[in-house]
C-alpha cells in the first residue's frame, strides 16, 4: 500500500514538474510582452509590466500584423482541411480496397515520411513559376492534399478500429462508397481526425521556410513572416516582438480548446485493437 501511495505521489510531482516546464516559457513571453525593449534588455522579469498598449501599439505601426492573421487563417484553414478531408479518403482507400500497387504506395507513404519536404522546394518553386502561382497562397494549400503523415496517422486509426462488417452491412442497405465515406468514416473517425486538426493547423500556422521562398508581396506576409520584418534594424524593439509573438500563438491556443476533449482518444488510437 505505501508502495502504491509512494508511485502516485512520484507521478503526480513529475507531471507538476512537466506542466511547469510547458507553462513557464509561455509566461514568460507573455511578461516580456508588457514590458519596454530597455527593461528587456536590463534583465528577465518574472512581474508583468506597463508597456502593453504601447508594445502592441508600435508593433501595429511597424507590420499590418491584422492582415498577416487573415492570410495566415486562409492558409492554415484551407490547408487544414484538404490535408484531413483527402488524407481520411486516402486511408480510406488504403484500408478498405485491394489491388495490385497497394504494398508499393504504402511503402511511398512510408518514404516520404523521412523525407524532410525542404529538400523539394527547388522542384516545387520553378513548378510554380511555370504555372505562375508565385505569390499565391495555391503553393501554400494545394501540396496539403497529399500529407503523408496524416494519411498515415488515419490509416493506423482504421486499422485498429474500423469494423468491416460495418462496411459491408452498410453496402446491403445499398450505401454506396461516397456515402460509406461521409455518414461511417469521417463520423467514426473523428478522434483521429481531431488528432490531426490541431498538428497540422499548428504546423501550417508556424509554417516560415515555405511562405519566405513562394510569397513576394508585404501583404500577403502570414504570421511568421511579419514577426521576422520585426527583427530588421539594428536597434530592435523586442517589446513589439513579444507582443507579436505573444498574439500569434492566440489561434493556436483557441483551436486546442476546441477539439481538446477529442485529442487524448486520438492520441490512443490503436493502443487497444477492438
Amino acid at each position: 500500500m505505501k508502495k502504491f501511495k509512494i508511485s502516485h505521489v512520484f507521478i503526480y510531482l513529475l507531471l507538476i514538474l512537466l506542466t511547469l516546464i510547458c507553462v513557464v516559457p509561455f509566461y514568460i513571453m507573455v511578461i516580456n510582452a508588457t514590458h519596454s525593449t530597455n527593461e528587456l534588455y536590463a534583465g528577465l522579469s518574472v512581474v508583468p509590466g506597463k508597456y502593453l498598449l504601447d508594445n502592441l501599439r508600435n508593433m501595429l505601426s511597424m507590420v499590418n500584423m491584422p492582415r498577416g492573421f487573415l492570410n495566415s487563417a486562409i492558409v492554415s484553414f484551407s490547408s487544414t482541411f484538404l490535408s484531413i478531408y483527402f488524407g481520411a479518403m486516402t486511408a480510406f482507400g488504403l484500408f478498405e480496397y485491394k489491388f495490385k500497387l497497394k504494398k508499393v504506395i504504402y511503402v511511398i507513404l512510408m518514404v516520404s515520411m523521412m523525407v524532410p519536404g525542404q529538400l523539394g522546394i527547388i522542384g516545387l518553386f520553378k513548378l510554380c513559376n511555370n504555372l505562375g502561382l508565385l505569390n499565391t497562397y495555391w503553393p501554400l494549400i494545394l501540396p496539403c492534399i497529399a500529407n503523408s503523415s496524416t494519411i498515415f496517422f488515419i490509416l493506423q486509426y482504421l486499422q485498429s478500429s474500423m469494423s468491416e462488417e460495418l462496411l459491408d452491412s452498410a453496402r446491403i442497405d445499398g450505401a454506396g462508397e461516397v456515402k460509406i465515406f461521409h455518414s461511417f468514416i469521417l463520423p467514426l473517425s473523428k478522434p483521429a481526425l481531431s488528432t490531426m486538426v490541431i498538428f497540422n493547423f499548428v504546423s501550417y500556422w508556424n509554417n516560415f521556410f515555405n511562405p519566405m521562398i513562394l510569397l513576394f508581396d508585404d501583404k500577403k506576409f502570414t504570421v511568421p513572416l511579419l514577426i521576422n520584418n520585426l527583427n530588421s534594424g539594428m536597434l530592435q524593439d523586442l517589446g513589439a516582438k513579444y507582443s507579436a509573438i505573444a498574439i500569434s500563438i492566440v489561434p493556436i491556443i483557441l483551436v486546442y480548446c476546441l477539439i481538446s476533449k477529442r485529442l487524448t482518444s486520438g492520441m490512443m488510437a490503436g493502443a487497444i485493437k477492438s
